[in-house]
């Protein structure tokens, strides 16, 4: 860069700079009090799932910032965020994508991609969005600068008779998306190197129903849950070829399943060291499963059906929420004992929780009780309760730094 150059870049800084003093100034000599600039690392979404609305809330304040709407519904809605966590990206029941400014407080793009939509991921790089379809089945890539589509991927059953619902959606390292075929009993590893024409590795015979997936916190292992049976599918990424696994087999076997009144979810499966924590379907069971050797070591009998199992970030805690009729209690596990040590009553229908990024809050949704209720997770002391309309879904914008979401 020349003399003259740096002059000019100096000058420019230091124009700059004059305008933003006098900005300022000029806002304080209105009585204008100037918005300090902010990060978004401590915001949260909730989901508001009776008016198609989130509230964007600061979660060392405890405090709701603000509520974004038009996001029509609401009922099974989850979230992702962009990789520098200024927007999230909220997949709604019905086929909407909407990107949502977490700073702004507003929606700044929204397509509806389908019928019926359950959940989605964005890629390890941060540049593909991927929808899972209930209606019609299959995943749909988008650009997450734009919401631009990128491919269609139908989840064709065997003969391409209809299509499948899918479930368990996640991203995987190397620009890759792993997804559960409910109807067809079948994992699908999709690369997206290149995602106009991303590339599919099916893995067909997998057991049946399978209701939801996951993957571990490495990225190596996806693991969808069976509805159909009692057992586990399981493939580790790092080795594909080797195709799936099945883990668990039959871990009810002689014993009469309980009705299911909400289906378990794996997304919320609690892993703490080697130990992986899941729900048993049709059970008032955790079963507690050794990642090393992938086998049952215990079953911790808990308080009803458990649908979300949460492991504070340090993993001395497992949080468990459960179906009706005990969706008012929330069990906290001990992981050093593996056995319940607290029952918690935060309100009505509780539907979700989620930790803060190092622990130290719960967040928990009670639906029916419209508000959300903040715990100190070590003395379990109320710290907050906030109103909300119809809570749902806690996503931290700490997401965005973690696998598989």
């Amino acid at each position: 860069m020349s003399s003259s150059d740096r002059g000019s870049t100096v000058s420019r800084r230091r124009l700059l700079g004059t305008g933003a003093k006098a900005t300022v100034l000029g806002l304080a000599l209105l009585g204008v009090a100037a918005a300090p600039p902010r990060g978004t690392g401590d915001l949260a979404l909730v989901v508001e799932r009776a008016s198609g609305t989130v509230q964007i809330v600061d979660t060392t304040a405890r405090q709701v910032v603000s509520r974004v709407a038009g996001l029509g519904d609401l009922s099974h809605a989850t979230a992702v965020f962009s990789r520098d966590a200024r927007h999230a990206f909220v997949f709604g029941r019905d086929g909407g994508l909407s990107k949502i400014d977490l700073l702004a407080g507003e929606v700044v793009a929204r397509v509806v991609q389908a019928g019926n939509s359950i959940g989605g991921a964005i890629s390890d790089d941060g540049t593909i969005v991927a929808v899972g379809n209930y209606a019609p089945g299959g995943v749909k890539l988008f650009a997450t600068g734009s919401l631009a589509p990128l491919a269609d991927i139908p989840a064709l059953t065997a003969g391409g008779a209809m299509r499948s619902k899918v479930v368990g959606l996640v991203s995987a390292p190397g620009r890759r998306f792993v997804v559960a075929l409910y109807d067809a009993g079948e994992i699908w590893l999709i690369d997206c190197a290149d995602p106009a024409a991303p590339l599919v590795r099916k893995y067909p015979g997998i057991g049946r129903l399978p209701y939801d997936g996951n993957i571990t916190s490495d990225g190596r292992f996806y693991i969808a849950g069976l509805f159909g049976e009692d057992g586990l599918a399981l493939l580790d990424l790092w080795n594909p070829d080797a195709g799936v696994r099945r883990i668990l087999d039959g871990y009810g076997r002689g014993e009469e399943p309980l009705p299911v009144y909400k289906m378990p979810h794996l997304a919320g499966w609690g892993r703490a060291g080697g130990l992986l924590l899941v729900p048993a379907v049709g059970r008032h069971e955790v079963l507690v499963i050794d990642t090393a050797q992938w086998r049952e070591v215990k079953r911790i009998p808990v308080r009803g059906q458990p649908v979300f199992i949460v492991v504070r970030p340090d993993g001395r805690q497992a949080w468990v929420n459960f179906a009706l009729p005990d969706s008012g209690t929330v069990q906290v596990i001990d992981m050093l004992t593996l056995a319940p040590m607290r029952d918690l009553q935060p309100g009505k229908a509780v539907l979700h929780m989620e930790f803060s990024p190092r622990g130290e809050q719960m967040w928990v949704s009670a639906r029916d009780s419209g508000k959300v209720v903040v715990y100190d997770s070590r003395t379990f002391a109320i710290l907050a309760e906030l109103p909300s309309q119809s809570p749902s879904g806690i996503f931290m914008a700490a997401r965005a730094h973690t696998m598989g979401r």
